[in-house]
């Protein structure tokens, strides 16, 4: 396994909101944080900020300010998804998740070589094709 980690967005509201993960999950965290390779993608921010404007995710924040104090106490860094990923994501080798912001964090973490920590399992049975690597939070 890679020691570079890319949080899907559900790891990260996870993490926040103080949910257990699998050992494997918080091993990979930590092999991450030590090497300064655990990341959170920009595409987060967008997804964040979605369900922050529908009421999905209750805070006084704003969706800026909740992805910062985020991606600070989960100890990671964010991943700028790039115009390589935006366009690579269209063309993933088949079949392939149906939402555009997984395909994103899917592209992007091929780019990059990383590791999906997620329980999205869609992205899940990606990896287990062998299009991705992934982990199961």
């Amino acid at each position: 396994m890679t020691d570079r980690f890319l949080l899907d967005t559900c790891a990260v509201l996870w993490l926040v909101e103080g949910t257990p993960l699998s050992r494997d999950a918080n091993v990979a965290l930590s092999r991450g944080r030590e090497k300064r390779s655990l990341f959170v993608s920009s595409m987060s921010a967008w997804e964040i900020g979605i369900l922050i404007s529908k009421g999905r995710l209750p805070t006084t924040k704003d969706a800026m300010s909740w992805f910062q104090d985020a991606v600070d106490m989960i100890g990671a860094q964010t991943a700028d998804v790039s115009l390589h990923a935006l366009v690579v994501s269209s063309f993933l080798p088949r079949p392939v998740h149906n939402d555009p912001a997984d395909r994103i964090l899917i592209a992007t973490a091929r780019e990059n070589d990383l590791t999906i920590i997620t329980r999205d399992r869609a992205i899940l049975s990606y990896g287990a094709a062998g299009h991705v690597r992934t982990l199961a939070c």
